[in-house]
């Protein structure tokens, strides 16, 4: 039986265009190959092994052309909109009190007060206020896949995997959630929305 429901973030409730930094990159005539390299900044960005300045002035070096402030308008402009249908969703999913609800994103310090501004102060404390914890990578030093992530949810709050319910739009995650015996749903952006979630229960 679910007692505990752990919801991603991006793209399950605030839409993402993941591919805005490739997109940057063709239109500054870059190099492509580079994206790896700035795949793994990220990753140390999210996990809090770098600061802010720092993941700035790294991606400044590899694209000289480009202003440190055009950089975070850049970064921050793959967070889109947040549908308040979903904020509506998520207010009445956590007023039933049925589930323990959480929240757990791999993001980073450019991005948290970004969303707030896109939503709105009133706005984002109702929905951080749906969850009775809300875990981001950047201030817990983890990222999903990495099982330790999980390990650490369900430790701290004293969860078993067979009671848990995890929702993220990437696979990889989904799997390795799976391989620790939480029962998962790798939603499909554009084809489901997470206002169905009773439907998957």
């Amino acid at each position: 039986m679910i007692k505990n429901i752990i919801f991603d973030f991006g793209d399950i409730f605030i839409n993402l265009d993941k591919q805005v930094v490739a997109k940057e990159i063709v239109k500054q005539g870059g190099n492509m190959d580079i994206l790896p390299e700035v795949h793994l900044l990220n990753e140390r960005y999210e996990v809090g092994a770098i600061s802010s300045e720092e993941f700035v002035s790294q991606l400044a070096e590899r694209f000289p052309g480009v202003s440190p402030a055009r950089i975070v308008e850049v970064w921050n402009s793959m967070l889109l909109d947040f549908p308040d249908y979903r904020l509506e969703f998520i207010t009445s999913f956590a007023e039933e009190a049925r589930y323990r609800l959480f929240l757990l994103s791999n993001t980073n310090a450019l991005h948290i007060p970004h969303v707030e501004k896109i939503m709105g102060a009133d706005k984002f404390s109702q929905f951080r206020n749906s969850f009775e914890q809300f875990y981001l990578s950047h201030e817990i030093r983890l990222r999903k896949p990495n099982v330790k992530i999980y390990d650490f949810v369900m430790e701290q709050n004293g969860l078993r995997a067979d009671e848990t319910f995890f929702i993220d739009d990437t696979k990889e995650n989904t799997d390795a959630a799976a391989r620790l015996g939480i029962k998962t749903w790798n939603l499909k952006v554009g084809l489901e929305d997470i206002i169905h979630l009773k439907t998957k229960l």
